[in-house]
C-alpha cells in the first residue's frame, strides 16, 4: 500500500478474477460460453495498456486478436497467469467439484496449455473451495492437494508442503527450500505452492499470512493476490484489515464495484438464467493504466538511484 504517496492500487491479478467473475455473470453453466465471455474481455482488457502482463498472456490475447479461437489461442507455458484468476471459479463452484475443474480448465487453455499451469490453477480453485466449506484440518486437505495432478514435480511439491508445515518453517524457509530465496518466480509450481503454504502456515491471520508471503520477493503481486483470495476465502471481508481497503486508490473498478460485483455473483449461484455483468465505466481503464504505468516507471527508476 506504498505504490503512490501511501496508497495502493489493483494489479493485472486483480483484474483477470474481475473480468471470471464478470464472465461468470454471463455464462454460470455452461464453460465453452464463459470461456468465449472471458476471451472477449481480455481481447480489450490487452488494448487498454496493462501493466505487467505476462508473456504468456500478452501471446495468447495477441492471437486472440488475429482471429484464433478461444479453443486454440493458448499457448505452451506454465505461467502463474492461470492461477492468479482460478480463485473465483473455486469460490463459485464450491459445492460442484465436476465444474470446477471443468471452468478450470477453460480458463486455464484459454491463455496457458502446459498442464503445470492447470494443475496450479485447479490447486488454487481446490483451496478456495475448501476454504469456502469451512475446514478444520489443514492436514486432510494436503492429502487432497496431489489429486489436483500426476505431475512428478507436483507430487513432490505437496510432499515438501507437508513437511514444512510439520516442522513449523516459517514462509520465507520454505520458499528457500525450494530454492526461492531470491524471490518466487512467475513458474506456476513457485508461486502457487509459496502463496498455499503461507495460508496454511498463518490461518484466519490475513495481514501475516500476506506479509509473509510478500517478504518472500519476487512476483510478489500475484503471490499477494494468490494468498489475498485464499485466507479471504477463510476469514471474509470483515478480518481484511480495515486501513488496507480504505487506503484503496482505484477507479473506475473501486472497492465497492468489487463488492457490488460479489454480491451478484453470490445471488447468481441460486438463479437459473444469467444476471449479467456490473457496469462500470470502462472507458476510464485507458487513462487509468497510463496512470498506474507511469508510478511503476517512477518506482522503477527511483530504484536505480541510492538509497536502494
Amino acid at each position: 500500500m506504498r505504490l503512490v504517496f501511501g496508497r495502493g492500487m489493483v494489479s493485472d491479478d486483480t483484474e483477470h478474477a474481475f473480468f471470471v467473475a464478470q464472465s461468470l455473470l454471463v455464462s454460470p453453466k455452461d464453460a465453452t460460453a464463459f470461456r468465449k465471455s472471458l476471451a472477449a474481455r481480455l481481447r480489450w482488457w490487452f488494448l487498454a495498456l496493462p501493466a505487467g502482463v505476462g508473456l504468456a498472456t500478452a501471446r495468447a490475447c495477441l492471437r486472440l486478436w488475429l482471429g484464433i479461437s478461444p479453443e486454440r489461442s493458448g499457448v505452451n507455458s506454465a505461467g502463474n497467469g492461470p492461477a492468479m484468476r482460478s480463485a473465483v471459479l473455486g469460490a463459485f463452484f464450491s459445492d460442484d467439484e465436476r465444474r470446477r475443474r471443468e471452468f478450470v480448465a477453460a480458463s486455464t487453455r484459454l491463455t496457458h496449455t502446459d498442464p503445470r499451469a492447470e494443475i496450479a490453477a485447479l490447486a488454487v480453485a481446490e483451496a478456495v473451495a475448501w476454504a469456502a466449506n469451512a475446514p478444520t484440518d489443514s492436514s486432510a486437505f494436503l492429502k487432497r492437494l496431489p489429486a489436483c495432478g500426476t505431475d512428478g514435480e507436483w507430487l513432490r511439491i505437496c510432499h515438501r508442503l507437508g513437511e514444512g508445515l510439520a516442522a513449523h518453517e516459517t514462509v520465507k524457509e520454505f520458499a528457500c527450500s525450494l530454492g526461492l530465496g531470491n524471490g518466487v518466480s512467475g513458474y506456476a509450481f513457485h508461486t502457487v505452492p509459496v502463496a498455499i503454504y503461507a495460508w496454511l502456515r498463518h490461518p484466519g491471520d490475513f495481514r501475516q499470512a500476506l506479509t509473509s508471503a510478500l517478504d518472500c520477493g519476487g512476483d510478489t503481486d500475484t503471490v499477494g493476490a494468490i494468498v489475498g483470495a485464499l485466507t479471504g476465502g477463510d476469514v471474509g471481508e470483515a478480518n481484511i484489515p480495515k486501513e488496507w481497503i480504505e487506503a484503496l486508490w482505484e477507479w473506475p473498478r473501486t472497492a465497492n464495484t468489487l463488492r457490488k460485483l460479489a454480491n451478484r455473483l453470490a445471488q447468481q449461484q441460486d438463479q437459473p438464467e444469467p444476471l449479467q455483468p456490473v457496469r462500470y465505466f470502462w472507458l476510464g481503464v485507458l487513462p487509468r493504466n497510463v496512470v498506474f504505468l507511469l508510478v511503476v516507471l517512477i518506482h522503477g527508476l527511483r530504484r536505480l538511484f541510492p538509497p536502494y
